[in-house]
């Protein structure tokens, strides 16, 4: 199989965990690759993805190769793979718009972002000349326009898009038929973990919707020491944000909570656990003799890395679309790995039509 050529817009914790991953399987057997929910995906392994185009804003990142930019502050997951060869792919100034909140100004320059005064780049030219089949969007949470301007480039472009944030693109009818109509593959909106906040919540709300238990009430905290925690402060910035996560959970149950009985956000940034992620949550419920009962679950991850393990499969997945000459959105791997896909399915459904997908069968 030939390589998967991707760019990426926004080279944060994020886009570093995704990259590290690419060369640390290139080194592995399939029977030593632990972490990947698929080693091969249509003939594609996790090996075969290419960096080809970058953008970023950060003048610690632009005009730096990939490789390098990668681990630049304000970055700080983990590294699991150093050595990552030069790719001879420069990271190009982007759209600032709103992807920088005004309140990260105000904080250390090795927490935040710190905004280069390069030109911007033509973001069309750039990948259409690098070659990239497909652009993965990393912007902050809250860039609505600067993600919705990214989305349009890769139309103009004829790049397929795959939207890691919470701004509804592959779930809004008048973007699913642009890319419908030009024959691109979307896949959105709101990238899950592999285990993290969100998967866990949706498993156990749909456990007790199994198991016959009424939930009356619910919340989910969550705090980090990384920028995108640090951007959340700006809480102006999480409508979209606090939708994906809540109709992720509301979607799973028999019928939706009362809104003020289940709570899903952000509760705060703590610099010093970095990429560290704490999810704090609570279900009460009545069981059998509407007798109480609840659950108190503290989980701790590494946030990026959670992430790339479904990034690297979308990726596969809409390769396979390009392959195959299907457009618009992907409603299969949408619905496996992001919190607000185009339509919600209970995650082992959605597993079960991912390797549908993946056998040959088209989207529905």
């Amino acid at each position: 199989m030939g390589k998967i050529k991707i760019a990426i817009i926004g080279v944060g914790n994020c886009a570093s965990s995704l990259i590290q991953g690419i060369y640390y399987y290139r080194n592995k057997a399939p029977e030593d690759a632990i972490g990947l929910m698929h080693w091969d995906i249509g003939g594609y392994t996790p090996g075969d993805i290419e960096v080809v185009a970058a953008f970023d804003i950060d003048k610690r990142k632009v005009g730096k190769d990939v490789s390098e930019a990668i681990f630049a502050p304000p970055n700080c997951t983990t590294v699991f793979q150093r050595d990552i060869p030069e790719m001879g792919v420069k990271v190009m100034m982007g759209q600032v718009m709103d992807g920088v909140a005004p309140h990260m100004k105000d904080y250390p320059e090795d927490e935040t972002f710190v905004v280069s005064d390069e030109p911007e780049a033509d973001v069309v030219k750039v990948l259409k000349e690098s070659g990239a089949e497909i652009a993965l969007n990393y912007l902050p949470v809250g860039s609505e326009n600067a993600t919705r301007y990214y989305a349009e480039c890769c139309l103009e472009a004829g790049v397929a898009f795959i939207n890691c944030m919470p701004v509804f693109i592959a779930s809004d009818n008048l973007w699913a038929t642009k890319y419908r109509e030009k024959g691109i593959p979307i896949v959105g909106d709101d990238i899950k973990a592999q285990i993290g906040a969100t998967i866990t919540h949706r498993t156990l709300a749909k456990l007790f919707a199994d198991r016959g238990v009424k939930l009356d009430k619910t919340y989910q905290m969550n705090t980090g020491g990384n920028t995108d925690f640090l951007n959340m402060l700006a809480r102006e910035r999480l409508k979209s944000k606090k939708i994906s996560k809540t109709e992720a959970v509301q979607s799973v149950l028999r019928e939706p909570l009362d809104p003020k009985n289940i709570h899903i956000g952000p509760s705060d940034y703590i610099p010093w656990l970095k990429d560290n992620k704490l999810c704090f949550l609570r279900m009460e419920g009545r069981i059998f003799g509407d007798v109480p009962m609840h659950i108190e679950l503290r989980l701790s991850v590494e946030d990026s890395p959670n992430s790339a393990g479904c990034a690297i499969d979308a990726i596969r997945c809409c390769k396979l679309a390009l392959d195959r000459g299907i457009g618009g959105p992907l409603i299969s791997i949408s619905a496996y790995t992001m919190k607000h896909p185009p339509e919600q399915y209970p995650d082992n459904i959605a597993r079960e039509m991912v390797e549908e997908f993946i056998q040959g069968k088209r989207e529905r």
